[in-house]
């Protein structure tokens, strides 16, 4: 095993991206040692350049969505071993990001690749299944607080037994995005029927296939969505994901909602709340204290539930060059130039 390796770095606040050399990281309690095979890139890597925000460590080593090989297991540490393939969502920190060729792994936030997932399709999951995971199960106010289906007891809650008309809708703006597809897949695992999308049309089959029931335009007007909405379902809308979270996405999704409802978004709000419509800003990570404990439980379910078939990865594209492709594929993110595929890296790749 090398003693150094190549890392990508931000090199300050508003900077410029660089691969230099660093040390490997060495291995602490609870922790694996992981040589990074493929990393996702995502729109928040370029808005942290662009906008300065989120960091205030410089030079800063970015990249979230991981996959690799354990190379070596850190003390307390029990079901992995060296040569395990396993994916996990990083951190901005040197010795736990993924813009680089190793990295540490908290392992009671890990999980191994079942044999017929790639390592490319493993590292489209983390960030986007955990925005989508927070959002909907974490209590409020960071949460919809939704009873999570990853136990056989709670999976198919809000499924409706009692005739074909289900009392319990949900509507996923964005479901193309990467948080949008696996928002579906949740939704259609908790038993939320109809699961009803917006999106453009040309990924209507693959949404369906994820769980959505309906695809509708995601160019619509608002009063156009909602009579559409209003022919498919006459329950009322109590919750709501918006995975694009734009002005004019926020305030339509917001008055779709019914009252007593929550509407769930990934970025701040831009609407002005009213009493009795409750807004969610879900904050994708499983490190904060009040979000740990739902992420040890769902990571203690992901493999099972990859290898049923029950949560399927993202469609993927690999970016050429290794890290050296990077910079290129944030620009993509940034000129709204990818649409359903993630974009992945192979760090091992880098020259």
């Amino acid at each position: 095993m090398p003693q150094t390796q190549k890392a990508l770095f931000l090199e300050s606040k508003f900077g410029e991206f660089k691969i230099r050399e660093r040390d490997l990281p060495i291995v602490t309690s609870g922790h694996l040692l992981v040589r990074i095979e493929a990393v996702g890139l995502n729109p928040v890597d370029w808005k942290v350049q662009k906008y300065g925000i989120l960091l205030e460590d410089y030079p800063a080593i970015i990249g979230t969505d991981i996959s690799g090989l354990v190379v070596d297991v850190g003390e307390g540490v029990s079901g992995f071993a060296a040569g395990d393939r396993v994916f996990f969502q990083g951190a901005w920190e040197h010795d736990k990001a993924g813009f680089q060729q190793y990295t540490l792994a908290d392992a009671t936030l890990a999980a191994k690749i079942p044999s017929k997932v790639s390592f490319d399709e493993a590292a489209s999951i983390p960030v986007a299944l955990a925005a989508a995971t927070v959002g909907l199960y974490l209590p409020p106010p960071h949460g919809a607080g939704r009873v999570a289906p990853f136990e056989d007891s709670t999976r198919g809650q809000y499924a409706e037994s009692r005739g074909p008309i289900s009392r319990n809708p949900i509507i996923i703006f964005g479901g193309a995005t990467s948080v949008g597809q696996y928002a579906i897949q949740l939704a259609k695992l908790s038993g939320f029927s109809p699961i009803i999308t917006t999106a453009s049309l040309k990924h209507n089959e693959y949404l369906k296939s994820l769980g959505a029931t309906h695809v509708l335009n995601r160019d619509l007007p608002h009063k156009e969505l909602a009579s559409e909405v209003s022919t498919i379902t006459s329950t009322p809308i109590k919750l709501v994901y918006d995975a694009v979270s734009l002005p004019d996405t926020q305030q339509s999704a917001y008055s779709l909602l019914a009252d007593g409802g929550d509407l769930v978004l990934v970025l701040r709000e831009v609407i002005e709340p009213v009493e009795g419509k409750r807004i969610i800003n879900a904050f994708g990570v499983f490190t904060l204290p009040h979000s740990r404990e739902l992420g040890v439980q769902l990571y203690g379910k992901l493999t099972e539930l990859l290898e049923e078939g029950s949560i399927k990865a993202n469609r993927v594209e690999v970016i050429p060059d290794g890290l050296n492709g990077v910079v290129a594929g944030l620009e993509r993110l940034k000129s709204d130039q990818v649409s359903g595929t993630k974009l992945i890296a192979h760090p091992q790749e880098t020259q």
